[in-house]
């Protein structure tokens, strides 16, 4: 049997009919940047996501990157990240000549220790060149980061929050007395439509929200090069604009969204069960991810991944390939060892939670069009290689 790791021929079968039509109406309208189907999709993502306002950018790299422009990030300013993520969320941060500054993860959710990010600002508090404009939370895998005591130490410090969640559209997060939907609760929050995600356009795309009307209005003028009106530029900006390709295929794919996320949970559940049924997680093979916020949210775990920890990682890996089954690691080097920040002067062993998660890690498949007979398949062949053992 095959089991891709994403099976994105499986999904299109389903919703081709819309798709065409939706690509035939932009061909006829010959109007292929931005216009009125990004401004549709802008509509209805600021909907989907609780939020004001909703620019349409080229990827999630560039939401990212608009966003730390919007909010005038100069070089030597410190942004407090995340080392076990994508690398654009520290690349963005490189590129406008300012400081990465990591922090460690929360061993369950995968998301930024909210406890240790913290204390690391209010030990650079005490000094007289205190540089921290910004910290990017990463909602890793398809859950939100610990977002109430981010959000605190945020206002007490007067720094920004850029929700990075790329792959977490439609997550929520619970405060004391309401739910926040990912990428409503920071200053801006940014969603990638790389075709693999949850909602995956047919190339690349991203998307900016905002409740702020100033970084709205600021955001929509750098994605143009900060022309407004046109030929007229009161910043310096970039071409950051969404196509209309893309911004029609998504409009069609946004509709099944929630249904897609459920059926994605309910695929992570039957793992889950599954799992323990086996006997592979009470005898220490693997560990199941956990969903933190399980009983409080409707949507608390998107499942953009299912990601569990395994031991001998590699060599199961390997089992897995050779018996058409399809994985990856996200992600194999965390960014405070990546050869490109060794000038950040982070060594081997700083970030440990980091650095194990990255040896242990392996994400199997979990997409929404995943049979019974696929998933038993992928539980069968694990249990076979620990057997082995």
């Amino acid at each position: 049997m095959y089991v891709p790791l994403l099976d994105l021929k499986a999904q299109y079968q389903k919703i081709k009919e819309e798709i065409k039509k939706a690509i035939d109406e932009v061909l006829e309208s010959q109007r292929f940047i931005l216009g009125p189907k990004v401004e549709e999709l802008e509509k209805n993502i600021a909907k989907y996501s609780d939020t004001k306002y909703a620019i349409g950018v080229s990827s999630g790299t560039d939401a990212l990157l608009v966003s730390l422009m919007a909010f005038e990030i100069k070089p030597g300013d410190e942004i407090i990240t995340t080392p076990f993520t994508f690398f654009s969320t520290a690349g963005v941060i490189a590129r406008l000549n300012a400081v990465p500054v990591f922090i460690d993860i929360d061993p369950v959710t995968y998301n930024i220790d909210s406890n240790k990010l913290r204390d690391l600002i209010e030990f650079k508090a005490k000094n007289s060149k205190f540089r921290i404009k910004c910290i990017i939370p990463v909602h890793l895998f398809g859950q939100c980061a610990d977002m109430a005591p981010i959000l605190e130490i945020a206002r007490k410090y007067n720094i920004y929050v850029l929700e990075d969640a790329a792959q977490s559209i439609g997550a929520e997060y619970p405060f004391s007395s309401t739910v926040k939907k990912a990428g409503s609760m920071g200053d801006t929050g940014i969603f990638s439509f790389f075709p693999s995600k949850n909602l995956g356009g047919f190339g690349d795309g991203g998307m900016v929200v905002t409740n702020d009307e100033n970084l709205y209005q600021k955001i929509k003028m750098l994605r143009v090069h900060g022309a407004e009106p046109k030929y007229y530029h009161k910043m310096i900006g970039g071409n950051f604009r969404l196509d209309a390709l893309q911004a029609a295929v998504l409009n069609v794919k946004l509709k099944y969204l929630n249904e897609w996320s459920k059926k994605r949970r309910e695929n992570a559940e039957y793992y889950n069960k599954r799992f323990e049924e086996e006997g592979l997680i009470g005898k220490g093979y693997i560990k199941v991810p956990v969903p933190v916020f399980k009983n409080k949210c409707n949507n608390y775990h998107i499942f953009n991944q299912y990601t569990i920890r395994a031991k001998e990682r590699d060599k199961l890996r390997e089992f897995l390939k050779e018996n058409s089954i399809g994985t990856e690691i996200y992600y194999p080097i965390p960014l405070h060892l990546q050869k490109c920040f060794q000038y950040l002067g982070y060594k081997k062993g700083d970030f440990p939670v980091s650095e194990e998660a990255s040896k242990s890690v392996l994400s199997l498949p979990i997409y929404p069009e995943l049979s019974n007979e696929q998933k038993e398949y992928v539980i069968e062949k694990i249990k076979e290689f620990y057997k082995r053992k």
